[in-house]
């Protein structure tokens, strides 16, 4: 019988995402056993590091010293806690506004990411570098449902999503609040993509958020399977068969179901020509907020896709919008 043995021959690897902390990047083998890869951190953008067995990485570039070298950063913090729903463990990381005091009490904004099959690590991101400069306390967590922490952990949203994740992110919340440097009424909550129908999920099942903003999200899944450039995929592996057949599971899961108990100020993010988040999802919880006389604002971005971030403007705009309309409710 052989005997497996595995070792680690690098970390880091990520860093390729502007504008949130995303995990993932590229690498390359030479015939020789040497391994180039793309190497972030909490403090800098992906840059080159070489390594080989046996050997310690070795990083190659500093592209964003000129930058970041001139910058006061907020600090990353590795959190583990256990979901208040089954007590699993969740990995998260708290970011602190530059010159932090402990003994003050700090707005937080809650960041979820997208996919939702994906996942966060202690990477640089801009957008939650901006909001700590702004002088808010960032937690950004790793729901069930994201990848990373091997298959029965990513499955758990299969057919239930959004659901259990919701207290997930509720107790990683919680977690922080309990270190005593943040206010409990002054929480606030954003996210993309798979993080958009989170918070609005979220505006729908809980009133103690002071303001939040959806990006890109799905708000109708029966008008999102049918329009999304995802149609056979989403039919077939995200629900247990087409609307038409299901409709009370697709109601179900539908952040638009529960807009009646929406009282969060909310703006939305829309990229006009998004092809997998169609800007109707974005229009239907703006209308529907804005018949129940709610607080909203949305922002259609011309020309933007999906990433609606990818244009160094863009993403400059959406972190300014979205500073700009939590510090229009914090208290």
């Amino acid at each position: 019988m052989h005997q497996l043995i595995f070792f680690q021959l690098a970390q880091g690897l990520g860093g390729l995402s502007l504008d949130r902390p995303y995990s993932g990047g590229g690498y390359s083998v030479s015939a020789d056993g040497r391994i180039v890869y793309t190497q972030g951190g909490p403090d800098h953008l992906a840059d080159l590091a070489i390594t080989r067995a046996g050997s310690s990485p070795q990083r190659l570039t500093r592209l964003n010293d000129d930058l970041l070298g001139q910058k006061t950063l907020g600090t990353v913090e590795e959190i583990w806690y256990k979901s208040g729903f089954d007590q699993r463990r969740i990995q998260g990381w708290i970011v602190k506004p530059p010159g932090f005091d402990p003994r003050r009490k700090y707005p937080m904004i809650l960041e979820i990411h997208g996919g939702p099959s994906a996942m966060y690590g202690p990477f640089f991101g801009a957008d939650i570098q901006l909001y700590a400069a702004a002088g808010y306390v960032v937690l950004y967590t790793n729901p069930r449902g994201s990848t990373g922490y091997g298959e029965e952990f990513g499955n758990l949203i299969h057919h239930d999503y959004p659901d259990h994740d919701y207290d997930d992110l509720m107790t990683g919340v919680d977690s922080v609040i309990g270190r005593g440097y943040v206010s409990a009424d002054s929480l606030y909550v954003t996210g993309g993509s798979g993080g958009g129908v989170l918070t609005a999920w979220i505006v729908g099942h809980t009133h103690r958020f002071k303001a939040a903003v959806v990006s890109k999200p799905v708000i109708n899944w029966t008008s999102f399977v049918l329009t999304s450039d995802g149609l056979s995929l989403y039919t077939r592996y995200w629900f247990s068969g087409p609307p038409w057949q299901h409709p009370e599971e697709y109601a179900r899961r539908s952040p638009l179901t529960y807009v009646d108990s929406v009282t969060t100020p909310t703006m939305l993010f829309t990229g006009e020509v998004d092809y997998r988040t169609p800007s109707a999802e974005a229009e239907q919880f703006y209308g529907a907020l804005k018949l129940r006389k709610v607080p909203t604002a949305m922002m259609r971005i011309p020309d933007a896709s999906h990433g609606v971030e990818e244009h160094p403007s863009n993403l400059i705009a959406k972190a300014a919008y979205i500073i700009g309309w939590f510090n229009r409710y914090r208290s």
